[in-house]
């Protein structure tokens, strides 16, 4: 029935019932800040049962997506994010790839585009946690490394935006700027979504033929220092090293996530 026409049509009201609930989610989380500021004094406190406010509410999301048939998951070696002091580097093929590593790690932190710190649905759940906000790069930089000096785990996407279907991933240096200025490894996260959905421009009523199945997989930690060659004169150090981690990236993710979803093909 899943790939049936009923099916489809029964996956279409199920993911805009999805999608309303999360938005009506953000709203109450949202409204809950005052409250949270006068009952939990320290920031550093309220943030933190924020987070996990989040955390919950995203398991309990992922759960009703699951349950209304929108979607199916696995999920290989994810036990391994519960540790804390994560730097968490994920591909970032579909919308719902930051729902999924919220509802994994607990009291997460991550990175966020400004302009959803400005949407009505998402800016409360924002403030509330005390995500990180990409308006301003030094910041970030900052933001980043203090957040994972507190043992935090911090989840950022190197594309910076969501991948397209059928071209190479892309990353740009955000992510290798942030992982050169912390002693933290990274852990990276392929994740894998067939079919394609909620890609970039993709609007959420473009339902596919049949359910979505993401796999998620966490690799290895693999550090970020590598001893590289000697910098040209006109050449900044710490630059050179961001731009080559970030080649060295881009090529690991690419050959992992092709043998992984070949894995998943074959299974």
């Amino acid at each position: 029935m899943l790939s049936s026409p009923l099916g489809r049509l029964w996956r279409g009201i199920a993911t805009a019932i999805s999608f309303l609930t999360f938005g009506l989610g953000g709203l109450l989380v949202g409204g809950m800040w005052p409250l949270l500021t006068l009952v939990v004094r320290r920031p550093e406190k309220r943030q933190k049962l924020a987070r996990s406010i989040i955390h919950h509410c995203m398991r309990g999301f992922v759960g009703l997506m699951r349950g209304l048939g929108v979607l199916d998951y696995r999920l290989h070696d994810c036990e391994r994010l519960q540790r804390p002091g994560l730097l968490v580097l994920a591909n970032h093929p579909t919308l719902i790839d930051v729902i999924f590593l919220l509802a994994l790690i607990p009291h997460a932190d991550c990175v966020v585009k400004g302009r959803l710190a400005r949407n009505p649905f998402t800016r409360g759940p924002i403030r509330a946690a005390g995500y990180i906000t990409n308006e301003e790069p030094q910041g970030v930089l900052e933001a980043a490394g203090a957040s994972l000096a507190r043992g935090n785990a911090l989840i950022l996407f190197p594309e910076g935006t969501r991948s397209v279907p059928g071209r190479a991933l892309k990353f740009r240096r955000g992510a290798a700027n942030i992982a050169l200025r912390t002693p933290s490894e990274i852990t990276p996260v392929l994740i894998d979504c067939q079919p394609s959905t909620l890609t970039k421009g993709e609007p959420w009523y473009h339902i596919p033929a049949r359910r979505v199945m993401l796999n998620i997989k966490v690799l290895p930690d693999m550090t970020a220092h590598v001893a590289p060659p000697p910098a040209t004169e006109d050449e900044v150090p710490l630059s050179r090293d961001a731009r080559q981690l970030t080649r060295r990236l881009a090529s690991d993710f690419a050959a992992e996530l092709a043998a992984f979803q070949q894995r998943i093909r074959e299974s």
